[in-house]
């Protein structure tokens, strides 16, 4: 018989041919895949991503540095990894700029690994694959001190007794700077004394107060002059690019406002600010700015927010820049029913981009997402900042505490808001054509587009 015009003999000997050489070849490329082990495949993901937080004498409620400590949670850290709840960082990877200083999200393969190793339930390994054990200090210092050294000053708050139960408080203690001549900041970073601190503490903001000559509102004596700090879990420090930082003047306090809310058993604590200062002699060459943008639209000096029961609801507010400008940051801040939040720029020519989306936002965790130098968003003056909130009052929204109240605009935890913090570099309209001439503008390219929380 023929195959075409093949023979028989000739088909079998091709098919032989291929069992020979080919099919033994293709059976030693298909090798069983190695079992995912903690050992070998987990303990480095967990080392780069998750022991910074997790390890003994830390805020988190179990330590990932050994298996022992770690097998009793795996189905749990497969569930918050796979749907990216941990490690915190909730920005959507398909909208806007992606390059950032203090990404500590899990990459799609990372994901992956871990879930492998559940889904194989858990096995160690060999202990000879662990790597080195990293060493963590027996109480939390401070992060900006493992790239700059220690601070040049740490201050702190007069202390406050929370009770079990109450009220929230905002608690406002001033504390003078040990400042005796003009010095730049280089970089800042809030926290609250103690673990029984960041129970209690909502937010915790540093307000300075100073007499700056250079400063354009004029007058005598102490008077606002921006903010250096938000704290919030999820934001420890901020730390200005190169050239630019925070002039602090001598006589300049820092007024605190600490959201401070019941947890069931009476805490005492205070807050403390670390400041790292340019060396004498080095002033940079910009000013940054600590800017509230609003995600509401005001009315009366007020902000608007209507969330009946049972309802969902979008809210916008916009800021113009008044001259170029580089954002150094995005920080979306809400309460309990907030869902998502946007940033956007709208140039001057109409031509509207997405700057950064968080589409999943966690109110336990006010992360801050820092942009990496070559990715912070250069804008021209003129630009429209828009800032977009979505929020949930409805049953599925598992941190709604109450579905069938009506909530409004307050500062209460209970209540809502919505706005986003960005320390905003203004820079020369000469520096600002000298990189458009060089750069593409980040606003301009083309973005995904963003998909909303269900309505």
């Amino acid at each position: 018989m023929a195959v075409g015009n093949v023979s028989t003999a000739r088909v079998q000997f091709v098919l032989g041919t291929f069992a020979l050489w080919g099919f033994s070849t293709l059976l030693t490329a298909a090798e069983p895949e190695k079992t995912v082990t903690f050992a070998r495949d987990v303990a480095p993901i967990f080392q780069a991503k998750c022991e910074e937080c997790h390890h003994a004498g830390t805020a988190a409620p179990m330590s990932l540095v050994t298996y022992a400590e770690t097998r009793p949670w795996a189905k749990s850290i497969r569930e918050r990894v796979v749907t990216r709840n941990m490690p915190p960082w909730h920005l959507d990877k398909t909208v806007g700029i992606q390059h950032f200083q203090n990404d500590r999200s899990l990459s799609d393969q990372q994901i992956e690994v871990i879930r492998q190793w559940v889904d194989a339930g858990a096995p160690e390994g060999n202990p000879k694959d662990l790597p080195p054990p990293k060493r963590w200090p027996t109480s939390e210092g401070w992060e900006t001190a493992k790239l700059l050294g220690q601070p040049d000053f740490v201050v702190q708050s007069a202390p406050y007794t929370m009770p079990a139960h109450g009220q929230d408080v905002w608690w406002k203690p001033v504390t003078a700077l040990p400042i005796t001549e003009p010095r730049w900041v280089r970089a800042v970073e809030i926290r609250p004394a103690s673990l029984g601190g960041r129970k209690i503490t909502h937010h915790a903001r540093a307000d300075l107060e100073q007499n700056d000559p250079a400063d354009p509102s004029g007058g005598e004596g102490l008077r606002p002059a921006g903010f250096l700090m938000e704290w919030a879990i999820g934001k420890q420090n901020d730390i200005y690019p190169a050239d630019s930082g925070k002039l602090l003047v001598p006589g300049a306090q820092v007024r605190w406002e600490m959201h401070l809310h019941a947890v069931g058993e009476q805490i005492t604590d205070h807050v403390e600010l670390a400041v790292w200062l340019f060396p004498k002699g080095q002033e940079p060459k910009y000013k940054t700015t600590l800017a509230f943008l609003p995600a509401t639209p005001r009315s009366g000096g007020g902000q608007v927010i209507d969330l009946p029961p049972n309802s969902t609801a979008v809210t916008s507010g916009t800021t113009v820049l008044r001259q170029p400008a580089r954002l150094e940051n995005y920080q979306p801040h809400m309460h309990l029913r907030g869902k998502a939040m946007l940033m956007e720029a709208i140039l001057p020519d109409g031509t509207t981009t997405k700057l950064s989306y968080v589409n999943n936002f966690n109110f336990n965790w006010m992360n801050n997402y820092i942009y990496a130098p070559d990715a912070a968003p250069v804008l021209p003056a003129g630009t429209t900042l828009r800032i977009t909130a979505w929020y949930d009052n409805t049953a599925d929204n598992r941190n709604n505490p109450d579905p069938d109240q009506w909530v409004g605009f307050g500062d209460r935890t209970v209540d809502e808001m919505g706005h986003a913090w960005v320390n905003i570099t203004y820079i020369s309209q000469d520096d600002y054509d000298r990189w458009a001439a060089n750069n593409k503008l980040t606003a301009s390219e083309p973005r995904q587009r963003v998909t909303e929380p269900r309505q």
